[in-house]
């Protein structure tokens, strides 16, 4: 199929799917929940509409607060030589959809300006609809958005593969890298290329991580020689760089809010916690969590874009903490199932394949030690004596709208 007969397909999928009838040859899932999706945000598809820019100030402040800047360079050796010979341009989101650098050849720059396509623009899915930059950010996959797949028919004449950026200490979406062109540009390994590169910059960001939590390391070792009891090293992040007096761990799950002082911690009890160079020593204070210290609520948040959450409070204190994709999807389900699912149950909620048990268990039981007071097993479930309270978006489209779990989806098809 030539690349005209491929655009007016696409263009009649979307006039059906504008009108709410059904085409010939449906979109791809991923597209079509896109639309679907867009057309909640009530995004005008002939609008072509452009949103006011940042101010410069707060570009240069986005910037600096992301830690893509330090893998900037990798994306630029990679990406921005051979998009400017092939007349594309690279650009680069921070998680919000703010695009913070742009680079390419200088006829397309020109083009894309006309769109807004531009530094300081937002270009997130709910402002100008489905697009490489956006899409992504919601479906945490890479992604290639041809023609008229874009909502906005302004955009039909544009192609953009982009990938997400994940940062390998949290888990965290950084952001998305795109190289985006004029239709007749475009080559179909464009997005095999720009998923490669994104490798390479985490692979960059996790050598730059290690090297962090050894130079931590090297500061932490002298201290906790000199310390009884259990104590801990790690890096503001949770990364342990050094432990005394108990079974090392990979990583301690730290609240949003970590200061020094006495701290309730989930996994551990209540601990003393003092300031290092690059992170924090925390000690152990023995038995004094207690019954009456025990927690009473968890509120599970899933109402704000890429940012879901758990709160744990009880009579010690409030400790929250930002999940993963999957740490968000169990946890729904389990809130959704209050008397339990065993590991079959849940690999069949999650994967649609009940044989999936391994895979499970390895996610439940990094769980369990985030959320110890919180999540029983055998059947996994929410503890009894726990009120849980989940926050879902205003729009069941939004709810957690990267997943493919059939548990999820059915709410979002079916929401109560």
């Amino acid at each position: 199929m030539d690349v005209r007969e491929a655009t007016r397909l696409l263009k009649g999928m979307r006039a059906a799917a504008l009108a709410g009838r059904p085409s010939k040859v449906a979109p791809r899932a991923e597209i079509d929940a896109s639309w679907r999706r867009v057309l909640g945000h009530g995004v005008d598809p002939d609008g072509g509409h452009h949103a006011g820019l940042l101010p410069l100030a707060e570009v240069e402040r986005r910037r600096n607060a992301s830690p893509l800047k330090d893998v900037l360079p990798v994306l630029r050796d990679a990406l921005v030589t051979v998009a400017d010979a092939a007349q594309h341009i690279m650009v680069v989101s921070d998680a919000d959809g703010m695009l913070l650098w742009r680079e390419g050849h200088a006829s397309v720059l020109k083009k894309a300006d006309a769109l807004g396509f531009e530094v300081g623009a937002d270009w997130s899915e709910g402002v100008v609809g489905t697009n490489g930059v956006g899409t992504p950010l919601i479906t945490r996959r890479p992604m290639q958005v041809y023609s008229a797949e874009h909502f906005v028919s302004s955009h039909h004449a544009w192609t953009c593969a982009g990938a997400p950026i994940i940062d390998p200490r949290d888990g965290r979406l950084l952001g998305v890298v795109d190289v985006s062109g004029p239709l007749s540009t475009m080559h179909p390994a464009t997005l095999s290329f720009v998923t490669s590169v994104s490798r390479l910059a985490e692979a960059e960001l996790r050598t730059r991580h290690l090297c962090a939590v050894e130079r931590l390391r090297t500061v932490a070792a002298p201290v906790l020689c000199r310390l009884g009891g259990r104590a801990l090293a790690v890096d503001t992040n949770g990364w342990t760089a050094a432990v005394t007096g108990m079974p090392p761990v990979d990583r301690l799950p730290l609240p949003k809010s970590f200061r020094a002082g006495r701290i309730w911690l989930p996994s551990l009890g209540m601990c003393a916690v003092e300031p290092l160079p690059g992170g924090w020593l925390v000690q152990v204070m023995g038995d004094e969590t207690h019954a009456d210290a025990l927690p009473t609520k968890v509120v599970l948040d899933l109402s704000r874009p890429r940012r879901w959450s758990v709160t744990v409070t009880g009579d010690a204190g409030s400790w929250a903490q930002e999940l993963s994709p999957r740490h968000a999807e169990l946890l729904y389900v389990l809130a959704l199932h209050r008397t339990g699912r065993t590991a079959a149950q849940l690999a069949q909620d999650i994967f649609e394949d009940p044989t999936r048990t391994v895979t499970v268990r390895a996610e439940m039981s990094r769980l369990r030690r985030h959320l110890a007071e919180v999540l029983a097993h055998r059947p996994y479930r929410f503890a009894e004596d726990v009120e849980v309270e989940v926050i879902r978006p205003p729009h069941p489209a939004a709810l957690l709208p990267h997943s493919t779990a059939p548990a999820v989806r059915g709410a979002r098809d079916h929401p109560h």
